[in-house]
């Protein structure tokens, strides 16, 4: 259950994690939250499979925040629990190899996603991949906002995977510290050693991701006055675009494209 005491609307993406109560869970769908209204039930995955016991019932935020794209992906696309834990027990399993073998010993302790992307040397592995991004971005951040910049194209062992897109330049930024670090996750869990690195998708190939959304079927769920949530399901894409229907509104406000 959430309930938003503030005085403003609250974004929830898909991915987002919360840890505590019984099991730590990732947020299955992006909606928004109208300020000072009723407690609402989540939709919620779990990302810890093998606990079910707790100390609070209170769910709080960690230091990772948001699960990775594949993750995401099985949330939202497949919204199955079982593709969701076998997901998370793929990329457990991937991480641990990449890690010293002292490391690899914890991480095989724990069922957690959190805990798992938390360790210490998981992180270091995230950081490599991530802290040259987040500089390039910092350094280039007043050219972005000029250029009214909005969302990233992902690519991952040079195939572009995924897209975040978001309504204004100020939004991406309060999120892009939570995206990279997932982004990061992605690279080090699905690394294969075959791909070159370096290799970087062109920007038309991304602009062609960007602008194929010829779907085959679509979806709508709708909370009337609050938001809208469609799903456009192409021949190896899905996209969820979340629409503000709040007061004043009618924009959409987050959008989500992954490869299928």
């Amino acid at each position: 259950m959430l309930t938003n005491n503030s005085e403003r609307p609250l974004i929830l993406l898909a991915g987002e994690i919360v840890a505590g109560g019984k099991q730590d869970r990732v947020v299955g769908k992006d909606r928004l939250i109208p300020p000072k209204g009723e407690p609402i039930d989540l939709d919620v995955f779990c990302v810890e499979p093998h606990r079910w016991m707790g100390a609070s019932g209170l769910f709080g935020g960690v230091s990772f925040a948001m699960a990775q794209p594949s993750v995401r992906l099985k949330a939202m696309a497949d919204k199955d629990q079982q593709a969701v834990w076998d997901e998370v027990a793929k990329s457990k399993n991937s991480v641990a190899v990449a890690v010293p073998a002292p490391a690899a010993q914890a991480l095989a302790a724990t069922s957690s996603y959190a805990k798992t992307m938390e360790n210490r040397a998981v992180q270091e592995r995230v950081d490599a991949v991530a802290a040259p991004i987040e500089r390039s971005y910092d350094k280039l951040m007043g050219e972005l906002r000029a250029q009214h910049a909005v969302g990233a194209v992902v690519a991952v062992n040079g195939e572009i995977v995924w897209a975040d897109v978001f309504a204004s330049a100020s939004l991406l930024e309060k999120y892009w510290p939570k995206l990279i670090r997932s982004y990061a996750a992605e690279a080090v869990s699905s690394w294969t050693g075959r791909a070159k690195w370096g290799t970087v998708p062109s920007v038309a190939e991304a602009q062609r991701f960007l602008d194929d959304f010829e779907a085959r079927r679509e979806s709508v769920e709708s909370e009337p006055g609050v938001y809208r949530n469609t799903e456009m399901i192409g021949r190896d894409f899905d996209a969820f675009i979340l629409t503000s229907l709040l007061p004043g509104t009618g924009f959409n406000v987050h959008i989500a494209k992954m490869r299928q």
